[in-house]
C-alpha cells in the first residue's frame, strides 16, 4: 500500500471515539509506519502537544 501523506504535510487529525480520547485538530507528518491491516498508519505532531500520535490514515485529511 502507498501512504497518501507525506512527511511534512499539515494534516487535519479526527480522533475516533472507540479508541483513546485525542485532541482534533492540525498536525503534522513526523514519519510513515508500516500499515495496520488495509490502512497505512502515520506519526504525526501538533504544535500544542509535547508529544507524537500514531494516527491511521482514515483518520486524517489534507489541510
Amino acid at each position: 500500500m502507498k501512504h497518501k501523506f507525506g512527511i511534512g504535510e499539515r494534516v487535519y487529525f479526527t480522533a475516533s471515539n472507540v479508541s483513546r480520547p485525542a485532541a482534533g485538530g492540525v498536525y503534522q507528518v513526523i514519519r510513515l509506519l508500516p500499515t495496520d491491516g488495509d490502512d497505512c498508519q502515520y506519526r504525526i505532531k501538533s504544535s500544542s502537544e509535547a508529544f507524537e500520535r500514531v494516527a491511521k490514515e482514515s483518520q486524517l485529511q489534507l489541510c
